[in-house]
């Protein structure tokens, strides 16, 4: 054995000229590996286009991974047990569970929401049928609250507070409260929210015995007032400035209708004495030409019932005035005669001729004048163009 070892020894040992040739392939061998290794071949990365596609494809797959993620979650969600509502139950607070929400019982990790409230997702939230009917019971209290109130205020007689054990007893007289007999903790907690409500809008206060008593606000009673109270209420707190406005109305008024009064009796004395002078002077002319056929002068009272309208008659400081104008008029002659067995005060026109004809004649006599110089204008006028006609067709 030992010397076939040894045999095989002195064939592998190589020779001392011989030279193999493996030391020269092993650097070509380095070499095209190396090179393999640092220049990876073009097709295996993508070109930009196609990079980009991808990019649009990841994006629109995350997006929809996450939708479906959303709409699986929302529809059904993975929610955890609450944690009981009993303090001394060692998950209470655990973060496995989910602390339960205010208004709300939990046992068992199931929630149940207490009356007058009910259950949306993850929490209690109030009923609105029974916080309507609580409204509605406190807005029945406050209206018969502040009428009693408002009528103690306009007439004296009234309720002022109102103990709180009677609006609790009186909110059973409701019609509302009919239809929640049937279930009587719905009935006591609608009651509770109530007066809870008018607590808030309501003056409260304890009395020597210990009760609560309840009463409408001032300001809120004065709205409760009927409008008759008001007007009562406002007249008696401005009775002076009332007075003295009526008082000056009173006397404007007074003065107006005195200066009224004054104005018409001028006027129409004035008018009625200027009738009173045409009648006189017609009447002292027609006595002149039928040479004493008939009287100059006239009856005072009769000419007054002639002149005056049947209402003025009444009013005798008219004719009073007339009879003062008349007195200072020098052209009448007062005095009485003795008339069909009656002593009567007659008038007397005792001017010779009559002024007012005279007028009329002068007024006659400018109005012809008048008319004539206006005729012979427009008959100039007319000749004046026939005259320039003539000219031209002479001049032709």
């Amino acid at each position: 054995m030992l010397s076939e070892s040894t045999s095989s020894m002195t064939k592998k040992r190589p020779k001392p000229g011989f030279k193999s040739r493996k030391p020269e392939l092993e650097p070509n061998l380095s070499s095209s590996s190396h090179s393999t290794v640092m220049e990876p071949p073009q097709s295996l990365f993508p070109s930009k286009g196609e990079f980009l596609r991808l990019i649009a494809v990841l994006a629109i797959a995350s997006s929809v991974a996450l939708t479906c993620n959303f709409i699986v979650g929302y529809i059904s969600p993975t929610t955890k047990p609450f944690c009981d509502s009993n303090i001394d139950s060692p998950d209470s607070f655990s973060d496995s569970c989910e602390p339960c929400p205010r208004h709300g019982e939990c046992t068992e990790g199931k929630l149940e929401c207490i009356r007058g409230y009910r259950k949306h997702q993850n929490m209690c939230i109030e009923d609105g049928d029974i916080n309507e009917i609580a409204k509605k019971l406190s807005d029945w209290v406050e209206t018969r609250l502040c009428e009693a109130y408002a009528q103690f205020l306009c007439k004296g007689a009234g309720t002022i507070w109102a103990k709180e054990d009677d609006i609790w007893d009186g909110l059973d007289e409701h019609q509302l409260m009919e239809n929640l007999k049937q279930d009587s903790a719905i009935y006591t907690y609608a009651k509770r929210r109530a007066m809870e409500i008018i607590g808030r809008l309501l003056e409260l206060r304890t009395n020597s015995y210990g009760q609560k008593e309840l009463k409408c606000p001032d300001l809120v009673a004065e709205h409760y007032n009927p409008i008759t109270c008001r007007l009562f209420q406002w007249i008696s707190n401005h009775a002076f400035v009332i007075a003295v406005l009526c008082a000056l109305v009173v006397g404007c008024t007074l003065l107006l209708r005195k200066v009224q009064r004054r104005w018409y009796l001028s006027a129409r004395s004035e008018e009625l004495y200027q009738q009173v002078c045409e009648i006189l002077e017609e009447n002292a002319l027609l006595s002149k030409k039928s040479n004493g056929e008939c009287e100059p002068w006239l009856v005072a009272s009769q000419l007054r019932d002639h002149l005056l309208l049947p209402k003025e008659r009444k009013d005798s400081v008219l004719w009073k005035r007339v009879e003062g104008l008349v007195q200072e008029d020098s052209r009448v002659d007062r005095y009485p005669k003795l008339v069909k067995g009656d002593s009567k005060v007659v008038w007397e026109w005792q001017v010779e001729g009559s002024w007012s004809s005279m007028r009329k004649k002068k007024k006659g006599e400018m109005s012809k004048s008048k008319s004539i110089e206006g005729g012979v204008t427009g008959n100039s006028d007319k000749q004046i163009p026939t005259l320039k006609s003539e000219s031209k067709t002479l001049v032709f």
